[in-house]
């Protein structure tokens, strides 16, 4: 803001001279007029002279007090303000400065005020903002921990299609045909005898660790452990190609991965062992079975048991298959039939076969 201070009776400064005139040198000058050249008597000085001094005296005073006022007031406003006992613009009519002193006041307040706004307003937001991020992290760390929870029993291509899954895969309980694999060591017993405890721990953790990222890699999801025996599930969730194949390539890939891993425990002069695999297709429940205290996500039905009776009968190195995994299959696989088997307790006999290879290149031989 700018403003000029050239100044006339309406400024601090021109009221100062008019009452310094009037005040001082008016009188003076009066006084010498009429001793010197008016050649009056002194009676007559004292009766003409003196009201004309005390008016002039009292109208310079009255000029300094008014503006006196004016600034008391300007004081006393800007101090209620201070105070928070007042609010808007500082209104005064005075002096010139005393003006623009007002108007300056008030152009600042005005600022004040904008300022004062955007900072609520930016405080506002930065709650918001704060809101936002927490529910955020909130969120983070859920997903965080269903994804360490989900990773014990899902491969991480898998965890993201859980996570945001929103027909409530895993979730509720429902009957859906899925591929049971059952994966379990050869003479397991009579091995762990021969071992200390260490390292039959240490063994079976070096087996498991690898045998669970076959199953992930292949879409499976992890069961669960049951002493040396391993139980996966194919089907759950959607993946790239059929539950079936996935199993077979994952058994082919298991027993293969098996034997190198036994190759090198051979070198070392330590107990080596084979795994039977058996792989059985069908219809099963699935859901959260337990009690209040221990609740765990599995399957249940005919075809986990015919699956479990597959790998019972297959030998080391084999890997036998029921006859809906042999039909679903879509993959090239060398296969050969073993016909029917009868199992106890079950009426119908169950046609199996033995998984070779994988053809084409793709599986080990």
């Amino acid at each position: 803001m700018k403003s000029g201070y050239s100044r006339n009776y309406n400024t601090i400064g021109g009221k100062m001279l008019v009452a310094l005139v009037c005040m001082a040198v008016i009188p003076w000058l009066l006084l010498i007029y009429m001793v010197v050249y008016g050649h009056i008597a002194v009676s007559d000085t004292v009766v003409y002279y003196l009201p004309l001094v005390l008016f002039l005296i009292l109208a310079g005073y009255a000029l300094l007090r008014k503006t006196a006022d004016d600034v008391f007031h300007l004081s006393r406003a800007t101090g209620l303000i201070v105070e928070g006992r007042k609010n808007g613009a500082i209104v005064v009519h005075a002096d010139k400065e005393i003006r623009e002193i007002a108007d300056h006041f008030n152009f600042l307040l005005n600022r004040l005020e904008k300022m004062n706004r955007k900072n609520q307003e930016q405080a506002t937001q930065l709650m918001v903002y704060s809101r936002d991020l927490a529910l955020s992290y909130q969120k983070t760390k859920q997903e965080e921990n269903l994804r360490n929870r989900l990773s014990r029993y899902v491969g991480n291509n898998l965890v993201e299609k859980l996570i945001n899954s929103k027909d409530g895969a895993l979730l509720e309980t429902e009957r859906r045909v899925v591929t049971i694999l059952f994966a379990d060591i050869r003479g397991f017993t009579t091995i762990a005898e021969r071992m200390t405890a260490e390292d039959v721990v240490r063994m079976l953790n070096q087996y498991f660790g690898v045998m669970v990222d076959i199953i992930f890699k292949n879409n499976g999801l992890l069961d669960k452990f049951v002493g040396d025996q391993l139980i996966a599930v194919f089907g759950l969730v959607e993946a790239m190609g059929n539950a079936p194949e996935n199993a077979i390539r994952t058994a082919l890939e298991m027993r293969d991965t098996t034997r190198e891993m036994m190759q090198k425990r051979a070198r070392l002069g330590q107990e080596c062992f084979e795994i039977g695999i058996g792989i059985n297709t069908g219809t099963a429940i699935i859901g959260n079975i337990g009690s209040a205290n221990r609740m765990d996500y599995t399957v249940i039905g005919d075809c986990i048991n015919v699956a479990a009776r597959l790998e019972g009968m297959a030998k080391g190195g084999e890997i036998i298959i029921g006859e809906q995994t042999f039909l679903q299959k879509t993959g090239e696989f060398e296969i050969e039939s073993r016909g029917q088997v009868h199992f106890k307790n079950r009426k119908e006999p169950v046609v199996c076969y033995n998984v070779i290879r994988q053809v084409g290149g793709e599986g080990r031989r």
